[in-house]
């Protein structure tokens, strides 16, 4: 299944084998009889709170219906008594401090069927404060008929080793209160409650109609009822005692699922479901705060007839929430970059998932733990990356293989196998995708989470996909989406994830237009640029690369240094606050992972289809394998166009020898003179050594040289020992020897004994080039064009006029 629940903690595995060794260890030798009545009171074992730091409280009844306490350090995974009631009573809620000194308990006398009772007149609610290490005296902190909940604060202060403990009572009258305790040490470790009679306290809230804790971020979120409206308030309790104050108002409090998720990136998400009004569909809602807006979607349920006993269940897997439906379906939100709605998965019962899904009442806690009540096991929830990859491979929707690739690329555990795995489903499913280009999503997508983790905001900055709208429905949901009021932050001290959800708000705020990063900016700088000399400047940090051949394509490094150049200047605008430094190695890191995975997607090819060394040659014959190959460098080159992203040094080389294996000739050159094929001069350097000069290739080299830039021609020209080669060379070296050339009145000297042809114009312009070739400015001039004289100029003239004459 998707989702992948790895126990962290178990009832029956972590705890029951010690209250085993325990009760046989004070058993009366021969007790055998005891082991059905252990088993029974162990049937009322459960788990009660999760602390912050990971520790586990956990309750039982023994023989007597005595409540007993205990505690699963998950620093050392040992077991601990706590303390027992001799009273037969039902725990509502119980939490220990840090230092194990106190617990805090809300009791209920159990009814005959085990169950808490509270329209019972009369009945009470103990909230009491124990002190416990060790074991001294009970203080009744409420007494009253509605039901407590307790909670100690576990704030950051390590320096104290007997601080002021902070406990939070929320009572179902509505109200929320703060206790300050003083604890003073005793007679060695005797710890005492300072001033028991009168303990400090506060009112933090009065008339709330919801809460929920966070337990790891310290944050309390409750609804207060105002006027009409109801509004979201969060509590984060730091050890100065400040509190930090977030507001925004919003009618939630009808609704019958509501949780709060948010993650260190600065996101807040509030998610809803309103009670069911049939089977046929179900609506749930997602407020993204730190994006303003909300979405609401609606999922049509596969067979109304089987329904299900639990309501829909939310998790918090940090970048994304888990929305599911056991039996039904199974959606995963992309809560970093919701703005499109293919970067979220939904799945449905046809896709044989939900079968497997835990039909537990599962609570979310903070990070990706979940909490099964019912079983007692504490899961740490992760997105399983083999079913996704097997799910990619099986999918025919283009939404569910966008949403597959973001979601494997942003919470993989080994993103260079992931990567490769990807590659190897590109190479064989090239074509597969119609609503967007799958090369160039996973290019920038595989890009950009690369670099993810190195600095906040980098979302905001640098694209995550190369979708900018989607248009296409996904089958079975419907969504709309709605602007909504951003929170209001009253905040004493924007730090941490304060300062990341402002920065957020920010954003969306002011970023207009937005911020993101375009390759456009290169393309108008590349035409703009005047000179080779610049470039060869900007590109002299170059990134550290996988090479396809061993060659210098300085169109690419040009293209490379304009985008290193562009993008470093784009960071250093928009991250303020981060080092030089560290904003040059992101873009070295970000521009190499780019030509690395063109480099990737290559050699994947390659090997897939077997292609030996031997296809660099052109004199053999073509294959099925190597038009494959073309095809898919072809596919590539259109996304980086597109783009206008550098390419690795070779790839245009490697593209040309393939495409003079794989095309005819006319379409070789369509492609040539549409500026797919970019002719290399390594590239027509082994087509004129390797090819013979049969007629036909004749004509394939003749049309490459005519194609060629001048410079490059030239050389090209001096390695093919032909006639048109020579033809070629000696146009050239004449126009530049007589571009300056004044006619001057002369009697004839020449010496016609030095002409082996009696072919008077030949013979005239021979002598001319040679009086130019005399001079020391123009041997100067044309230092390095070894042979290519006068004489190499009448030779090439009377062997050209006899190939015409086909003499």
């Amino acid at each position: 299944m998707a989702l992948r629940l790895v126990a962290d903690f178990d009832l029956r595995k972590d705890v029951l084998p010690w209250l085993r060794a325990q009760r046989a260890a004070s058993a009366a030798p021969g007790a055998e009889g005891d082991r059905d009545v252990l088993e029974t009171n162990y049937e009322s074992l459960r788990v009660l709170n999760v602390e912050r730091n990971g520790n586990i409280i956990y309750n039982y009844k023994d023989d007597e219906r005595n409540i007993v306490f205990g505690l699963y350090d998950c620093q050392t995974r040992k077991n601990q008594h706590l303390y027992t009631f001799e009273k037969d009573l039902q725990v509502v809620s119980c939490s220990v401090n840090r230092e194990k000194t106190l617990l805090a308990a809300s009791l209920v006398k159990s009814t005959e069927e085990g169950r808490r009772n509270e329209l019972q007149p009369g009945s009470k609610c103990l909230t009491l404060l124990v002190e416990i290490h060790p074991v001294n005296n009970v203080k009744v902190l409420k007494a009253v008929d509605s039901y407590i909940w307790v909670q100690f604060l576990y704030l950051h202060v390590e320096s104290h080793p007997l601080p002021q403990n902070q406990l939070l009572l929320i009572s179902e009258e509505k109200y929320i209160e703060q206790f300050h305790i003083q604890v003073t040490q005793e007679d060695g470790n005797r710890v005492v409650i300072k001033n028991s009679d009168h303990l400090p306290r506060h009112r933090i809230a009065e008339d709330f109609v919801w809460t929920q804790w966070d337990m790891t971020e310290q944050r309390l979120y409750y609804i207060d009822l105002e006027k009409s409206r109801s509004i979201l308030k969060c509590l984060q309790f730091y050890a100065d005692q400040s509190c930090d104050l977030m507001v925004n108002q919003e009618k939630l409090c009808k609704y019958l699922t509501l949780c709060v998720f948010t993650n260190h990136t600065g996101s807040l998400c509030v998610c809803y479901s309103p009670k069911f009004d049939s089977w046929e569909q179900i609506t749930y809602s997602v407020f993204y705060f730190h994006k303003g807006y909300s979405k609401t979607f609606t999922a049509a349920l596969g067979s109304a007839g089987s329904h299900g006993t639990q309501g829909i269940t939310f998790l918090n897997l940090e970048r994304y929430v888990a929305v599911y439906l056991p039996g039904h379906f199974f959606h995963l939100l992309n809560i970093q970059h919701p703005d499109l709605i293919c970067h979220s998965l939904f799945l449905t019962e046809n896709n044989k998932t939900n079968d497997m899904l835990p039909h537990s009442s599962f609570q979310s806690l903070s990070g990706s733990l979940v909490l099964d009540w019912y079983s007692g096991r504490l899961y740490r929830a992760f997105l399983d990356q083999s079913y996704l990859l097997r799910f990619l491979w099986n999918t025919s929707l283009d939404c569910e293989k966008m949403a597959i690739l973001h979601c494997v690329l942003s919470c993989g555990q080994d993103p260079q196998f992931l990567e490769g795995q990807i590659i190897q489903w590109i190479s064989e499913n090239v074509s597969a995708c119609h609503s967007f280009d799958l090369i160039q999503e996973f290019i920038i997508a595989s890009s950009y989470w690369s670099i993810y983790a190195k600095t906040s905001n980098v979302d905001t900055i640098l694209p995550y996909s190369s979708v900018l709208t989607w248009n296409t429905e996904i089958p079975g949901i419907t969504l709309v989406t709605e602007e909504i009021e951003l929170p209001l932050m009253k905040v004493h001290s924007f730090k941490g994830y304060w300062e990341k959800l402002n920065s957020n708000l920010d954003y969306v705020k002011y970023a207009k237009p937005y911020l993101c990063y375009n390759n456009s900016v290169v393309k108008r700088e590349w035409h703009n640029l005047i000179s080779e000399e610049v470039c060869m400047r900007q590109g002299e940090q170059k990134p550290r690369l996988t090479l396809l051949l061993q060659e210098e394509d300085n169109h690419q490094k040009l293209l490379l240094g304009l985008m290193v150049s562009e993008l470093r200047e784009h960071l250093l605008r928009h991250l303020q606050g981060v080092e030089k430094k560290k904003i040059e190695q992101m873009v070295l890191d970000y521009v190499s992972k780019l030509l690395d995975l063109i480099c990737h997607l290559v050699e994947t090819c390659w090997r897939r289809h077997d292609l030996q060394s031997s296809v660099l040659h052109f004199n053999r014959p073509r294959s099925a394998a190597e038009f494959e190959v073309f095809h898919i460098m072809t596919r590539i080159l259109e996304a980086t166009n597109s783009l206008f992203l550098p390419l690795p040094p070779g790839f245009h080389t490697l593209h040309t020898i393939l495409g003079v294996h794989c095309l005819p000739l006319h379409n070789l050159l369509d492609y040539i003179d549409n500026g797919v094929l970019l002719l290399t001069e390594t590239a027509v350097t082994r087509l004129i050594k390797d090819l013979d000069n049969s007629e036909k290739n004749e004509k394939l080299k003749f049309s490459i040289l005519v194609r060629l830039p001048p410079l490059i021609g030239q050389k090209i020209c001096r390695v093919w020992d032909h006639p048109m080669s020579s033809n070629i060379i000696s146009r050239t070296h004449v126009t530049q020897l007589l571009q300056n050339y004044k006619k001057q009145s002369r009697n004839s000297m020449m010496d016609k004994s030095s002409f082996s042809v009696e072919f008077l114009p030949l013979n005239y312009f021979i002598e001319i080039l040679t009086d130019l070739e005399s001079s020391s400015q123009a041997l100067c001039d044309f230092e390095g064009h070894d042979n290519v004289d006068a004489q190499f100029i009448q030779e090439a003239a009377l062997k050209h006029t006899t190939m015409l004459l086909d003499l």
